[in-house]
């Protein structure tokens, strides 16, 4: 499980590189060509009514030990945990083209998510108990299509999310607050539990905060159906934070062009609204923060198997539209930056230290409520 450590996997390296090739050389035609599958959709069965009472579906939850949310970077002290009951969606790390989903036993898949658990759900774990299930998510060439299966392979891998949330808060403490949080197409998922499960419900008034990061949320389209405001505040429970990371000079057309041609959740279009931008270094919307008050980035040793925290080096302003900016001078996490200067995959790793801290001050602002 350790072998590799972060984002830093083999397909991970492959998607980057001809990412990075292909929008310079030959535009998004080629990665299209590349990365969606050319098979037609396979439908699926939905998951037996008790699949996630089985603890095999769960890369994390109570009752399972030495998970990849229990890793801390090298010299943070372990602590005893906050009482959070926290849900946890892992982002795509699936990026097969013979199939639209992932198989639940592929062993590939499931080591990369695994990798993707120990860099980013591992900053909740000092708020409390983290649950992270395995679901067949949709492979990573549907983002970049428009094709009906697209839309067939993430509704069916929301299936399986809404699933592991319906047993999340079945067998989770009931007097305990929640914490949503998750990661691209995890948050993608987040969204839909926020307005199917969540939104209007006596639930949403556990919730202590929802971290929908590496995803478009639109402040004028898409807040009043998620049923919470953007968290602007930092001592602010109960709210939504969000965030996409880029360096400068950014370009973030891939984005704009897809987020501009949607449709808001209230069936209003997203064209030109602005994003949710929340400072992770703040916790504020909107705002601007130097390197100094950055507690911690995580950086990758040589092996590729630990990483310290290093505090100071990357600071983090929102942009007009919603972007999250990180200077023109980022430390070498890698060569996994994404065309247009985007440090998506970094998202959480930049900030480890701040996330961390962020998800204790909401949930003791939640306990004093």
């Amino acid at each position: 499980m350790a072998r590799k450590f972060l984002y830093v996997v083999a397909a991970l390296i492959v998607l980057a590189i001809a990412a990075m090739f292909a929008f310079r050389l030959f535009g998004n035609d080629l990665l299209r060509r590349a990365m969606v599958p050319s098979v037609a959709f396979r439908a699926e069965p939905a998951m037996p009514g008790n699949a996630y009472a089985d603890r095999a579906m769960w890369f994390a939850r109570p009752g399972l030990i030495n998970t990849p949310v229990d890793w801390l970077p090298q010299g943070l002290a372990r602590t005893a945990p906050g009482n959070a009951e926290i849900f946890f969606v892992h982002p795509t790390s699936f990026v097969g083209t013979d199939r639209w989903n992932a198989a639940l036993n592929d062993s590939e898949t499931n080591g990369r998510a695994q990798v993707f658990l120990r860099g980013q759900a591992s900053a909740f774990s000092a708020a409390g108990r983290v649950w992270a299930p395995r679901y067949r998510q949709a492979t990573f060439g549907a983002f970049l299509t428009g094709d009906a299966a697209a839309t067939q392979a993430l509704d069916l891998a929301y299936r399986d999310v809404a699933a592991a949330f319906d047993t999340f808060v079945a067998e989770a403490d009931p007097k305990r607050p929640i914490i949503l949080a998750g990661h691209s197409q995890g948050a993608l998922h987040l969204t839909r539990l926020l307005r199917e499960k969540v939104a209007g419900t006596p639930l949403a008034r556990r919730i202590v905060a929802a971290y929908v990061v590496g995803w478009p949320v639109s402040k004028a389209t898409d807040l009043t159906a998620l049923g919470l405001p953007e968290c602007a505040a930092a001592g602010q429970a109960g709210c939504i934070l969000s965030w996409q990371s880029f360096a400068e000079p950014a370009d973030p057309a891939l984005i704009v062009d897809q987020y501009d041609a949607s449709t808001g959740f209230d069936g209003r279009p997203r064209k030109g609204t602005p994003m949710v931008c929340t400072n992770p270094l703040t916790g504020t919307a909107s705002a601007a923060a130097p390197a100094s008050v950055n507690q911690g980035t995580l950086i990758p040793d040589k092996a590729l198997t630990d990483a310290t925290m290093a505090p100071g080096l990357v600071p983090a302003r929102c942009d007009e539209r919603g972007f999250l900016l990180i200077g023109d001078n980022p430390p070498d996490l890698g060569p996994y930056v994404l065309p247009g200067n985007n440090w998506h995959v970094y998202d959480y790793s930049l900030f480890w230290a701040n996330v961390r801290a962020d998800a204790l001050r909401r949930l003791a602002a939640w306990e004093k409520r």
